[in-house]
This record gives C-alpha cells, structure tokens and sequence, in this order.
C-alpha cells in the first residue's frame, strides 16, 4: 500500500511476530455469523508492524475438499465476538462470500484496501478518529 497513511500489512506467519497469547491466536477458528453459520476458517492474520495490531482476517471460504475455495479478507472491525473455537462477524454468508477476493499482487494496492473496507461497511483503520476494536495485538 504506498499512500503514506495506509502503512504495509504482512501476515503475521511471514513477519517474526506473534499474537500476545495463544487464547488470542485465532488463526485455525471457524467463522461464524450471528445466525452460527460457518463461513470459513482464518488462515492467517495481515499486521501493521509498525503499530503491532492486527488489520485483517485472512479467511478461507467455500469450496470441497479445498477445491474451489477462496480467500478474502475480513477487517478485525467486523468481528463481533471472539470464543475459543470461533470467530463472530455480523454479516451475512452473500456478503463475506462476495468480499473481493484475496490477491497477494493487489494487497499493496491502496484501491483493494478501500474496496474491502466500503464492501464491509465498517471505518478504515487509517481515516480520522478511527478506535481500534477490542482484538488481539501483536509483540
């Protein structure tokens, strides 16, 4: 991302860093809805390094038998709830399913940031007077 005010994220699996405790870790949880559907697992978590806190869920959805799946991001915004075996997001099933997709050459890109942020109708974590949700830091 090269606008000076969206920093670059990286997954934490790729970054040295690692999530304050393991209860905090939610890579491998399932996603839910507020109805209890699953929507899929969290794969891994993109990090701002420079401020150590978590910006999205990186979450794997659909197919079978891991043909056909996709991978999206879901702003830590959009978590409601967070329980030892789940991860709540108050959104539908369409809209985490038509969320644009994961692609490691546009993350950088500041317009695929702004897209998943407006599709989840949730404050960019970069724009003015924004409060970080309660969620897991890094160290």
């Amino acid at each position: 991302m090269a606008n000076p005010g969206i920093p670059v994220l990286k997954k934490i699996s790729e970054s040295g860093q690692s999530v304050g405790s393991p209860e905090e870790d939610v890579r491998g949880r399932t996603v839910v809805n507020a109805a209890g559907e699953k929507l899929g697992t969290v794969e891994d978590l993109l990090i701002d390094e420079a401020e150590g806190k978590v910006r999205f869920l990186l979450v794997e959805h659909g197919g079978f038998l891991g043909i056909g799946q996709k991978k999206t991001f879901i702003p830590v915004d959009a978590v409601s709830a967070v329980a030892d075996d789940e991860v709540r997001v108050d959104r539908s099933r369409e809209q985490v399913s038509g969320a644009p997709a994961y692609d490691p050459d546009l993350v950088e890109q500041d317009r695929y940031a702004h897209d998943v942020y407006q599709h989840f109708d949730v404050a960019p974590f970069w724009g003015p007077g924004y409060v970080y949700p309660t969620f897991p830091r890094t160290h």
